[in-house]
């Protein structure tokens, strides 16, 4: 069965500092955290990688990734796409606000690749590492994709404790899932700070080990209609659409409420980093290395695919 890689690239990275955050080198060879993605997709079974991208960042992407892994994945039969997502794409009849500065979000992003996503697939942020686990679970879960049942999907559920900086806050979606491990809630939870006992938000403390989204979904063709339905239901709530996100956690969230999906809570018990501040990068780079001095990663990396 054909499954797609979904990579959400079009972030610039405030909170990094200025720059693009997705392009930063973290490997023996300037592999940046992308490569580690796509190399651990692609050893799953994952036969298609789309990028989305802004149009802004195209010739700096190519030049320090997708000329590099659109090579590698020639060599191994793999189709590789572009797509861009843009603030004015807005659905028919729907026009940017007036003061308006950034796309909306990351169920935006994922419409922006519609056009090429005809099989289930994973979607993943650009800049997080999620480990081969998490990969070959949701690929697995892909491969007994059914269209009698269009709406079973399933995310990595990472624990919570794994998946903090040390350099401050984070966003984590909080799940609770029923006895048979299907998710019954997502809450996008802002300002997650880690202490000496755990974690906690504005002093409120949270379970170190409870299950978190780090968006990384598995989910199938037919999703795209219900997203692109929910965009034009996303303009039709009363909010301030100046500074609103049509997010993935928010828009599942509420079809779980909604009884109309169900998703599958893949627990994968690999520790997550990414570079989320500018100080987070020396200990990624620290992180891949020691990966690769384990065996996890050869040095040369996609000479054992």
């Amino acid at each position: 069965m054909n499954t797609s890689l979904v990579i959400m690239a079009a972030g610039i990275g405030s909170r990094f500092g200025g720059g693009i955050k997705q392009l930063e080198p973290v490997g023996y060879h300037d592999e940046i955290i992308m490569d580690y993605s796509i190399h651990d997709a692609i050893q799953a079974g994952f036969n298609k990688v789309i990028f989305i991208i802004r149009k802004d960042i195209e010739n700096d992407f190519k030049e320090r990734i997708g000329t590099r892994i659109e090579k590698v994945a020639k060599e191994k039969g793999i189709e590789v796409h572009y797509c861009f997502q843009a603030i004015d794409d807005l659905p028919e009849g729907i026009s940017v606000p007036e003061g308006r500065s950034k796309p909306w979000g990351t169920g935006q992003a994922v419409l922006a690749a519609k056009e090429y996503i005809h099989e289930p697939f994973c979607v993943i942020n650009a800049d997080d590492y999620y480990g081969k686990e998490s990969f070959k679970n949701i690929h697995s879960f892909l491969e007994n994709y059914s269209k009698s049942a269009p709406n079973n999907y399933c995310m990595a559920g990472f624990i919570l404790k794994n998946t903090l900086s040390d350099f401050g806050t984070v966003t984590r979606g909080i799940c609770q899932s029923d006895t048979n491990g299907y998710l019954t809630s997502v809450v996008e939870t802002h300002d997650i700070e880690k202490t000496e006992t755990g974690a906690a938000t504005h002093g409120q403390l949270i379970d170190a080990n409870s299950h978190v989204s780090m968006n990384m979904w598995g989910l199938t063709p037919e999703f795209i209609q219900i997203l692109e339905d929910g965009f034009v239901e996303f303009f039709q709530k009363e909010q301030d659409h100046t500074k609103s996100e049509y997010l993935l956690p928010i828009l599942i969230g509420e079809l779980l409420e909604a009884k109309k999906v169900s998703v599958k809570v893949l627990e994968t018990k690999d520790k997550w980093f990414g570079v989320t501040y500018k100080e987070d990068k020396p200990l990624v780079v620290e992180s891949f290395r020691k990966l690769i001095e384990q065996g996890v990663y050869k040095e040369d990396l996609y000479s054992d695919l």
